[in-house]
């Protein structure tokens, strides 16, 4: 069960993100904006590159003028399959030619451009080199709302993407926990997520027992045992849009404290989830969920921040934290999942992606959130 294909984007709606990544460059004082292969390449044109190289590939974007994409000859003919090619001009090279001199050729030598974060310094170099009065900032920090924002489209990709979460979820909860390493339950997972649309799983944390409170466990050799908590937190990609979310189950019956535990971090997540609408600053998300842990004495036991966008990456602007003063807009999409972690014992979190709508939230995962036992 994979669930019906979404609707694809269009040529308009991939000019219609180009566009306003120019206009938004040109209010932050930029010339314009150099894109590498990476997501935000893929986001505003639809192009991935059949292989990231030393080949420079480079999307040249600003405001008042035609998009352009520089991009090896051998690779323009996949260039032009893009959806989003008839949008933009291409201008090839062929190899032993100087593709930082072509680039150049159409920059502003004076400029100061946005460069998408997963640039190789081997390219920014060299085009510092051919334009030495140029300079540069990356993208995630001139922009960081380029992609916060989600049209209905990704929306419906992403709460595709969450409901097939929920539903490996849903499965792994009766698979036998007790006995098998935290490496087998976590191919489970990964299996489960490719069984329900997945084309890209990110990652597959099965933290059990002490390991929990470690938050970005890997899953290794540990067997689970009867008696565990077990921190469960995967995700990746379903149609190109992220999926992400956190349960922490207990293998067998849970004792007195485990309980209190899972019940204040449950209380926390809603605390923080209450706290989604329009016009509310990202901190006060973090700040609502984090009161709660800190009231009952365990706030020195929240060691990370309560959230994270999501949507063509799994982690990516805004961020629920302390400091971060944005406004949250309808459309945006992102992590509300606090936890509790105590070393050499266990961890707990609990984690929903929450969209802002026009008078609050909706969460796009909606699996139990109360103590689930496992065997």
């Amino acid at each position: 069960m994979t669930g019906t294909a979404p609707v694809p984007f269009t040529a308009d709606d991939y000019k219609a993100r180009m566009d306003r990544a120019a206009r938004q460059a040109a209010d932050a004082g930029l010339a314009g904006l150099l894109v590498a292969p990476g997501p935000d390449l893929v986001w505003l044109t639809g192009y991935a590159p059949p292989a990231v190289t030393e080949r420079l590939t480079l999307l040249v974007l600003a405001a008042g003028r035609e998009p352009l994409l520089v991009v090896p000859t051998l690779e323009a003919p996949d260039a032009e399959k893009a959806t989003g090619a008839p949008a933009l001009a291409l201008r090839d090279w062929t190899d032993g030619k100087d593709p930082y001199a072509l680039t150049a050729a159409l920059l502003d030598d004076r400029g100061r451009f946005g460069v998408s974060d997963n640039a190789w310094a081997l390219h920014l170099l060299g085009l510092q080199q051919a334009l030495p009065d140029t300079s540069y900032v990356s993208l995630t920090e001139a922009l960081p709302m380029l992609r916060a924002v989600k049209d209905a489209a990704e929306l419906e990709r992403l709460a595709a993407a969450g409901a097939a979460a929920d539903a490996a979820f849903e499965e792994i909860r009766n698979v036998r926990f007790s006995g098998r390493r935290e490496s087998e339950v976590a191919a489970d997972l990964a299996a489960l997520l490719r069984r329900f649309g997945h084309s890209q799983v990110d990652f597959t944390i099965v933290a059990s027992g002490p390991n929990g409170a470690d938050p970005h466990h890997e899953a290794g050799d540990r067997r689970i045992e009867r008696g565990d908590m077990v921190v469960l937190d995967f995700g990746g990609l379903r149609d190109g849009y992220g999926s992400d979310t956190s349960r922490t189950v207990h293998v067998g019956e849970p004792t007195e404290e485990e309980r209190r535990v899972h019940d204040l971090v449950r209380e926390a997540q809603e605390a923080g989830f209450r706290a989604v609408r329009p016009g509310a600053a990202c901190q006060d998300v973090d700040r609502a969920a984090r009161a709660v842990i800190a009231d009952a004495g365990y706030g020195d036991h929240f060691i990370h921040r309560t959230g994270h966008g999501i949507g063509v990456t799994t982690h990516e602007p805004p961020y629920m934290i302390e400091g971060e003063e944005r406004p949250l807009v309808p459309g945006m999409c992102f992590s509300v999942e606090p936890g509790v972690y105590l070393p050499g014992r266990f961890g707990v979190r609990i984690e929903d992606i929450v969209t802002v709508t026009e008078d609050g939230g909706r969460r796009l995962n909606d699996t139990e959130r109360g103590m689930v036992m496992v065997d």
